[in-house]
């Protein structure tokens, strides 16, 4: 007796979860992740670049919003943001400024410490992205410049 392909008996609806199986499997194979953002395939690799050649912490932020994985990978994202914002106030903050600032930032980290799967991981980024970002802002607006 001859066996019939699996397609055969499964239909359609079989290929389809099939089909959608392979794409699953393959989107998580290769290790750099890709994110459609402002209309524009782009890799973890190339939004954190675009967030570095961005002039202004706001603008970084937006970009951050604009193009978050909600994944691990938004770590690296907000870590950008961070560097970027931190360019505008760290280096005049005062010694106790510095160390409240310090503290927000193990706050963000201390937040989801003990919530179990990567899902807390971008709320802890977009949490201390928006701490530097608002050091950022009280810099800029004590300066008179904005960004």
């Amino acid at each position: 007796m001859i066996a019939k392909p699996m397609v055969a008996k499964t239909g359609l609806a079989g290929m389809a979860l099939v089909a959608g199986m392979s794409l699953v499997v393959s989107l998580g194979a290769g290790p750099a992740r890709a994110a459609v953002c402002r209309d524009t395939s782009m890799t973890l690799d190339e939004i954190v670049d675009a967030i570095r050649a961005i002039p202004g912490c706001g603008q970084a932020m937006k970009l951050f919003q604009d193009c978050e994985f909600g994944a691990s990978g938004d770590v690296d994202l907000g870590a950008a943001v961070e560097r970027k914002c931190e360019r505008d106030f760290l280096a005049g903050l005062t010694a106790p400024r510095k160390t409240a600032y310090q503290r927000k930032m193990r706050v963000c980290d201390a937040k989801y410490r003990n919530q179990s799967g990567t899902i807390y991981l971008p709320f802890t980024a977009f949490c201390r992205a928006e701490a530097a970002q608002r050091y950022s802002r009280r810099a800029l607006k004590a300066a008179g410049t904005s960004r």
